[in-house]
């Protein structure tokens, strides 16, 4: 058997050479909207890197609360830092990376290994699931004992902004478990040390360069303010450390949070190879990717769903979105054996259906959800026929098949954007002017840069299939009446309108221009999902298509590089970003896709499956032991977008 439990390692290479060092980030979230992020070389190079970033207020309200812990240890007369920063001028002062001998993660717990002689010192962080906790844990290497000072930086700002120097005044108070500041929305941050004595400061740290922000073309510099300092014994072979508590402060116990967290973590790969006796034959790093699945899941209570779960759909800065969730739900949950979690986040959003479509993206407290798409309740259906299959659950089926028969009458007699099926041919037809309705879905002020008005070829691909799956889900419930097997076998006469002579298929059909025949990934979908419309021999012109004009090592470009709009990178400020979004940017997601369309036209799951293997090279760098969102459309495929997003990890 496969042992899924293995983590990931790299040395001086990586970890001396601070470009390296930087551009490689760890990530860790809590099951409750936050999360805590930073480099392995252990500067922020991004506003969202913080060791607590938490919601204040609603779900996804995320501010920074704690942006660092900044480390000195003191031997033999001596401060070594185990830290580095990186100032406004781009001095890295200190340079603490140069002391790091490995970096690696357990699990998903980031672990440091610093190096001084005969001396050594291993840092671990974690997030405490289901609390807005953090803990920073040290542990010295050696026959002799020393001191370490850490610098606790704290903030109250936005997560997607700066804060200015003495732009955020708390009160700070010495308590009997350790430090109390006073944070916005009425909230406290309590931090307490375990094996030493914290004393409350109150000195701000200005001019932090954020290289991140300044590729993305937005403001660069942060400020934060140090609110108190740890002086801790290291004693060797003795876990020493400190916690920082949005609310409650905690018992203390450092040793016993690290091994409830690590525990969690062996046994969400446990849990899924009993569920799945096919991940005893799966490559090791797969047992990244189940643990890495586990942090996209948060807990999303709302009024008519107490007990709700959703999906992040990235981080650091996405929140949960209808179209995301439902196409990352049977990776996060199914294939990993959360069957639960699959039914808590179907029922979350089925109560979230309103004539006849899932909300784009949730929204705050008080505003109006946003229904702005055109294929997630296509791909909601699609969802439910995955958890039917597998849990064969008819009992909660039985309950939200009126909610799915709701969504097939308006997709039938229209709803919003003009989305209705076209009765001529059976297709779905949707869009409106300066509305961008597909995941293809990038808008600059009110420039809609790929609207595809129209008949967009993957939502008929998702409409073909969500006719057919509620079919069988009909049949299941001894629905007799039901009319989606005629409705799709009249669609599969009218998809053959998008085959493209001795190629692969048109991206868009009756659009405002036109049809439209660009070659872009969305013809996949006609193959990887469970019902397609096409015959065998149109099936292998698409793979062909798409494995010839658009398959990278990460992934579909989303245009081909012949094509005169292509986009080779996505760099520059926020207008040059979204109009190279859909334009050649490299998809990780669709990759899963093409692997089984692939094999559903070869029979050959090797072949397929050995697609995937360079994500599993993917998972050393960048988001480490996460998968990215983009890639750069040319060699060397650079990782871009955010380090860490759901779908590409569920689909792989």
């Amino acid at each position: 058997m496969t042992d899924l439990h293995q983590g990931l390692r790299l040395g001086r290479a990586i970890c001396g050479d601070l470009q390296q060092a930087e551009r490689r980030e760890w990530w860790l979230a809590n099951g409750l909207g936050g999360y805590a992020a930073g480099t392995l070389a252990g500067t922020l190079t991004r506003r969202y890197h913080g060791l607590l970033v938490a919601p204040l207020s609603h779900s996804l309200g995320r501010h920074l609360i704690l942006a660092k812990a900044d480390a000195s240890l003191r031997l033999d007369d001596c401060n070594y830092p185990l830290f580095s920063n990186r100032w406004a001028d781009d001095s890295i002062t200190p340079a603490g990376f140069r002391n790091l001998e490995s970096f690696s993660l357990v699990g998903r717990m980031p672990v440091w290994h610093f190096a001084f002689g005969d001396i050594g010192v291993e840092v671990r962080i974690w997030m405490e699931p289901g609390v807005h906790r953090t803990w920073v844990a040290y542990r010295l290497q050696g026959g002799r004992s020393a001191i370490l000072s850490v610098d606790l930086l704290a903030n109250a700002r936005d997560h997607h902004g700066n804060m200015a120097s003495g732009g955020f005044e708390p009160a700070i108070s010495q308590t009997q478990t350790g430090v109390m500041l006073s944070l916005p929305e009425a909230r406290t941050l309590h931090l307490q040390c375990s094996g030493g004595t914290l004393s409350p400061r109150k000195i701000w740290y200005a001019g932090f360069k954020l290289t991140r922000e300044t590729e993305r073309g937005l403001f660069d510099i942060d400020n934060h303010l140090c609110v108190a300092r740890a002086e801790i014994e290291l004693i060797p072979g003795v876990w020493t450390g400190l916690a920082a508590s949005l609310g409650e402060p905690t018992d203390g116990d450092l040793e016993a949070a690290m091994a409830r967290f690590s525990r969690r973590d062996r046994q969400l790969v446990d849990d899924a190879q009993a569920k799945a006796p096919e991940f005893a034959s799966a490559p090791a790093w797969i047992g990244q990717l189940l643990q890495a699945a586990d942090s996209f899941l948060f807990a999303r209570p709302l009024p008519q769903a107490p007990e709700g779960e959703s999906v992040i759909a990235g981080y650091p800065w996405f929140g949960d979105w209808g179209r995301d969730s439902m196409i990352a739900l049977p990776g996060l949950t199914l294939a990993t054996g959360r069957y639960a979690s699959a039914r808590r986040i179907l029922q979350t959003f089925a109560g979230m259906v309103d004539r006849g479509m899932l909300p784009n993206r949730f929204v705050a407290a008080g505003e109006q959800a946003e229904y702005n798409t055109v294929d997630a309740a296509l791909w909601f259906i699609e969802a439910w026929r995955a958890y039917v299959a597998i849990s064969q659950d008819l009992e909660t089926l039985r309950e939200i098949y009126p909610v799915l028969q709701d969504i097939l009458a308006w997709h039938i007699r229209g709803t919003r954007y003009g989305i209705r099926m076209d009765p001529d041919d059976g297709l779905l037809r949707a869009g409106e002017r300066g509305v961008q309705l597909t995941w293809m879905d990038a808008k600059v002020a009110d420039w809609v840069v790929t609207p595809r008005s129209g008949k967009p070829v993957e939502i008929n691909a998702l409409w073909y299939n969500a006719l057919r799956s509620l079919a069988e889900m009909a049949a299941m419930l001894g629905d007799k009446a039901s009319e989606a097997n005629d409705l799709a076998d009249r669609t599969a006469m009218g998809f053959q309108r998008y085959l493209r002579p001795h190629a692969g298929l048109c991206d868009l059909l009756d659009g405002p221009e036109g049809d439209d025949s660009a070659i872009r990934p969305n013809q996949i979908f006609a193959v990887s999902l469970p019902h397609s419309p096409l015959d065998r021999a149109a099936q292998q012109r698409v793979v062909a298509e798409c494995g010839r004009e658009l398959l990278t090592s990460y992934g579909l470009r989303s245009l081909s590089p012949a094509d005169p709009r292509y986009h080779p990178e996505y760099l520059g400020g926020v207008r040059e970003r979204d109009g190279a979004y859909h334009q050649g940017t490299v998809w990780a997601w669709l990759l899963g896709h093409y692997a089984l369309a692939e094999y559903r036209v070869s029979g050959d799951a090797t072949a397929a499956q050995s697609r995937l293997q360079p994500l599993a090279d993917h998972l050393n760098d960048a988001g480490l032991g996460s998968i990215s969102e983009i890639f750069d459309g040319d060699a060397p495929h650079t990782p871009r977008g955010a380090p860490a997003q759901a779908w590409s990890v569920a689909c792989t």
